[in-house]
């Protein structure tokens, strides 16, 4: 069984009503969604991944830019957790940064290639994830699509350009879904909006999000009703990997998602 986490730099969930994005739409109907999600503060790159791998804001972390340093107090993540329970973790991305997500040695495999500014550059890396995890069925795979950001940066976000970036990595994420087996789950979500050529405020485009779960134990066709937080990821994320939330993660399980 693997655990997907399909992560869409970027996306506002508003833009999904005025875009053909079908594995995006279809995935919401099959599982349990919430398009009113909210980002960390500064809703910036790095900040929110590392936020969302440990389950701390950035005022715990300390990474508050998109330069990485190291934490002052260190947690534990997403990804050690897994590494300690003996899962095999995958990374897939096309923003370098995000390689300083995990200590050293917990991975498996790491694949990065610096595609995040070509318009098909997505398309590239949903390729070799979906090709390497049929191949290996890792325990968890995260898969990082760097595009749409990088539209929103160039021409704005929710302009023409923006939009058709959003329905091109949606076949990205199509390739990826149809890798995956019955038993595998996979949960899709930003990390950020944005606002006309940037983000990083408080401001609700900037800072909701889509956050949408599927996989055979969650619930389907399901609008979350409670809130839900970039630090709720992980140990959602530690409930579908069947390994212990660690006790410092200040985010909790998105329970109402899960079948009883």
């Amino acid at each position: 069984m693997t655990t997907i986490l399909l992560l869409v730099d970027g996306l506002r969930p508003d833009a999904l009503s005025l875009v053909d994005a079908p594995w995006i739409e279809g995935l919401m109907q099959r599982g349990s969604s919430s398009l009113r999600a909210r980002s960390v503060t500064p809703s910036i790159t790095l900040p929110c991944h590392v936020s969302i791998f440990h389950s701390v804001p950035p005022q715990r972390h300390g990474v508050t830019t998109n330069v990485w340093q190291p934490m002052a107090r260190p947690l534990p993540g997403l990804v050690e957790q897994a590494k300690l329970a003996g899962k095999r973790c995958y990374f897939f991305h096309n923003w370098e940064p995000l390689r300083d997500l995990n200590r050293p040695e917990m991975l498996e495999f790491s694949f990065y290639q610096n595609t995040c500014y070509v318009p098909e550059g997505d398309l590239t890396i949903a390729e070799v994830a979906a090709q390497r995890i049929a191949a290996d069925q890792p325990d968890f795979a995260f898969i990082y699509f760097g595009t749409i950001d990088v539209a929103g940066h160039q021409a704005g976000w929710m302009t023409d350009l923006y939009l058709r970036q959003i329905e091109r990595v949606d076949q990205g994420v199509g390739m990826v879904l149809d890798a995956l087996r019955p038993e595998d789950s996979v949960l899709l979500q930003s990390d950020h909006g944005g606002h006309d050529r940037t983000h990083g405020t408080e401001l609700p485009e900037d800072m909701l999000i889509p956050w949408i779960a599927a996989g055979p134990s969650i619930r389907r066709n399901y609008v979350i009703q409670t809130d839900v937080t970039l630090l709720d990821t992980a140990p959602t994320l530690a409930r579908m990997l069947q390994i212990p939330a660690h006790p410092h993660w200040e985010g909790r399980c998105i329970d109402a998602i899960f079948e009883t």
